[in-house]
């Protein structure tokens, strides 16, 4: 079936220019190794973040949120009920929220919460190729991925990402060299991006916390979606021609994130 191409009905520029005028409390139950760049990220760009897990507060957060975004990286037990807690409460009250279901082929854990918590109307999910084809249910030899690293190229799942949205009701973002965005039918792709993202660990969850903030902006989840990967691309760019490597590319992304004019964002943003 061919894609279908959607038009650009606002700019990401717009999408940044409103985070940082209404600063979004976005709640991040995010992994242990992602929660100090994910809160750096949101800072950096203009939002807020909370970063809270707990069972006996997650849902008190969940209402002072605009955005809440659940990552099942180094969950236990606990940590799931938790994430199952605010996304119920996400879904009483109509919090966008956006799902990042790590390594979700590597153990039967990691499976059964990222299954789980895609059955409970996330708005967006967002992983790499290996995870989205594992969470799918494709049987491609090697989708489990190596631990929470992509074996795949996000073109080569981009069926099992529009499956992944028809059966979940969210928008599906498939990270890679070049992003792709489906809802299930519609296919956007965002061709921003450096490859010293990957170099830096927890470039990808800080990517969801963005996409929780776009998401509390841009009611269009779609549109939310293509302009958080358009964001972070055009930072990581602007970044990567300051860096020595991956130590001064972290810092010099947060830089870049802070002082990145909306214009500019537009006028560098590849999407299609």
């Amino acid at each position: 079936m061919s894609a279908t191409l959607a038009p650009v009905q606002e700019t990401p520029g717009a999408t940044l220019s409103a985070i940082r005028r209404k600063r979004p409390l976005v709640h991040n139950i995010t992994n242990l190794v992602a929660m100090d760049l994910a809160a750096n990220l949101l800072l950096a760009v203009g939002a807020s973040p909370a970063m809270a897990h707990a069972r006996e507060e997650v849902a008190e957060f969940v209402r002072l949120a605009s955005a809440l975004t659940i990552n099942t990286g180094t969950f236990t037990q606990d940590w799931m009920e938790a994430a199952a807690l605010a996304a119920s409460e996400a879904g009483k009250i109509g919090l966008p929220w956006v799902l990042d279901p790590v390594g979700c082929g590597a153990t039967k854990f990691r499976m059964s919460n990222a299954l789980r918590l895609a059955g409970m109307k996330p708005s967006i999910i967002r992983g790499n190729a290996s995870e989205i084809a594992a969470l799918a249910g494709a049987s491609k030899a090697g989708s489990e991925g190596r631990g929470v690293d992509s074996t795949l190229a996000p073109e080569a799942v981009v069926e099992e990402a529009r499956a992944l949205a028809r059966e979940s009701g969210a928008v599906v973002v498939v990270t890679g060299k070049v992003d792709i965005v489906t809802d299930g039918e519609v296919i956007r792709k965002v061709a921003n991006g450096h490859p010293y993202l990957t170099r830096v660990t927890a470039a990808g969850c800080a990517l969801t916390a963005l996409t929780g903030a776009a998401a509390a902006i841009q009611k269009d989840c779609m549109q939310a979606a293509v302009h958080a990967l358009a964001i972070l691309g055009v930072a990581g760019e602007r970044a990567a021609r300051e860096a020595k490597g991956p130590g001064s590319f972290r810092v010099a992304l947060l830089d870049a994130l802070y002082c990145l004019k909306p214009e500019e964002l537009d006028e560098e943003a590849r999407i299609s």
